[in-house]
């Protein structure tokens, strides 16, 4: 169950850093951020991520963002952040990071500047440097991280912050914390979180956004959804604005059913290929039980052909 929950938080932190970058390098590397002159822009640069790591075999389970930003001595720099959202430690995240690193400098021959935003839940794993050696010889690079779970006990900064990007710290850890526990106390955080983003006096699109990323990291049950929304309806009432409607809301919600179903379609097409390579003609009982199966089935069934099991006892 946790490793679902953290996957789901790659979309809407991949969304988030794009839409509020300089905020983002604010509040979680200021120095960084003094370097850097935001008066010519930043430009996210997803091909060249794309570039370095096809066919890497490190990647794992990282929302990974490059920006090209210009320093205010007039250089061009590279910044290169890797968000861990896996629910443990990974021993080779360090090493993610010096492989990234390193291709970026090969291929592109550009000054680079590593950061790693870690938002598990263990509050012991702080990797900060990748390092190898052998008969003398060695290699060791350093990043930078900042840790989301530093600010578990600063909730009042946060909460009192101006940067936008405190509210989606906050999220997150208010997402770390009832992971476990009651459903009720999580409701009453996302709208607690969600009526203080509206007394934050904001522009429109900023709280929109934010609104999208602290509804989707805290996830709940329908009828709790339900309650949420009209909870922000009310909200929107009382301020006298509003931000999502209910058109909004319910496009947003039928969108993503269409994904899922978009996602479970390609799923069983992936899986009939790879069954026709492996058995010629499927058999008509086994396409009913791919048609019947739900996406965590259909993934299943992929992990074990792609691991060269047999599923015809399935």
């Amino acid at each position: 169950m946790a490793n679902k929950l953290h996957a789901q938080y790659d979309p809407p932190w991949k969304n988030i850093i794009n839409q509020f970058f300089p905020s983002f390098m604010e509040y979680c590397f200021p120095y960084a951020c003094a370097e850097i002159d935001w008066n010519k822009g930043y430009e996210p640069l997803d091909k060249e991520m794309t570039q370095i790591m096809r066919d890497t075999k490190t990647h794992n389970r990282v929302v990974d963002k490059l920006m090209k930003v210009y320093r205010k001595s007039g250089e061009e720099a590279w910044v290169l952040v890797h968000c861990e959202i896996q629910g443990q430690r990974d021993a080779e995240f360090p090493k993610r990071m010096f492989v990234y690193r390193y291709r970026l400098i090969d291929f592109y021959d550009k000054p680079v500047a590593s950061f790693a935003v870690l938002t598990d839940a263990n509050v012991n794993w702080r990797p900060n440097a990748y390092e190898e050696s052998l008969w003398g010889s060695s290699t060791r690079m350093e990043f930078v991280t900042f840790k989301l779970l530093d600010f578990k006990d600063r909730l009042f900064q946060l909460q009192h912050s101006t940067n936008p990007f405190s509210t989606v710290i906050e999220a997150h850890l208010a997402a770390l914390a009832t992971n476990k526990g009651s459903i009720e106390n999580r409701f009453e955080q996302k709208v607690s979180i969600t009526r203080r983003l509206y007394d934050k006096g904001w522009k429109k699109a900023d709280i929109i956004n934010l609104y999208l990323f602290i509804d989707w990291i805290l996830a709940l049950p329908k009828e709790l959804e339900l309650k949420y929304h009209e909870e922000i309806k009310h909200i929107e009432e009382e301020k006298k604005v509003e931000y999502i409607s209910t058109a909004e809301r319910i496009g947003r919600e039928e969108g993503y059913k269409q994904g899922v179903q978009q996602v479970r379609l390609q799923e069983r097409k992936f899986l009939t290929s790879l069954l026709q390579k492996v058995m010629g003609n499927i058999p008509q009982n086994t396409l009913q039980k791919i048609e019947a199966s739900s996406n965590e089935e259909l993934k299943t069934w992929i992990t074990d052909l792609l691991s060269e099991e047999t599923i015809t006892s399935r």
